[in-house]
């Protein structure tokens, strides 16, 4: 099997493991990496310079209708939500919270999920409320692969088991081990 994208989704706790993920990752990363965060909305900037700092791809927060390209991180801005289109195209939206949150997971893997099918790979990390849990659901029911971060390693594992609750996942794994499967993933094509 071969992917086209990567999409994570986080919040409360995730922002080490995010750190150590980008970080370990080749600069010759084959696939687009999709980050949903919950961050907080009146901060702007700085987030991106942070995750940045050692990452060994490039990290932008995408503008709307932004093209999606293989070996880069794109962050969800602050205070929108981040639709995944067909034709490879980022969309930003302020519509309404859902969860209580914007960026909310469950709309940028949902959406990613329609778009992508059985090519993406759905990661989610620590988090303290349910977001995420019907994305990660989406994209295991349209044929992707999903992915749980190891709860007994979260600092919040409200989200990664409300995630256990509403799909079963292909893996739970711990960060090093989410390291070293997206770090073995070599080409987009067979």
């Amino acid at each position: 099997m071969y992917y086209k994208a990567v999409i994570i989704g986080g919040s409360a706790g995730s922002f080490q493991v995010i750190t150590r993920i980008l970080h370990s990752l080749p600069p010759t990363f084959p696939l687009p990496v999709l980050l949903s965060l919950h961050r907080l909305k009146h901060i702007r900037s700085g987030f991106v310079e942070a995750l940045s700092i050692k990452a060994s791809i490039p990290i932008v927060e995408p503008f709307d209708k932004d093209q999606i390209k293989p070996g880069r991180a794109y962050l969800a801005p602050a205070n929108y939500h981040m639709f995944i289109e067909l034709g490879n195209k980022i969309a930003l939206s302020t519509e309404e919270p859902v969860n209580h949150s914007r960026p909310s997971i469950d709309l940028s893997f949902a959406t990613a999920a329609q778009v992508y099918r059985e090519k993406l790979i759905g990661i989610i990390l620590s988090g303290a409320n349910r977001d995420g849990a019907y994305g990660l659901k989406k994209i295991k029911d349209l044929g992707g692969l999903a992915i749980v971060q190891d709860p007994a390693e979260c600092q919040v594992k409200t989200m990664t088991e409300a995630s256990l609750k509403l799909t079963k996942a292909d893996h739970v794994f711990s960060t090093q081990e989410i390291i070293k499967f997206l770090q073995n993933i070599k080409s987009t094509a067979p």
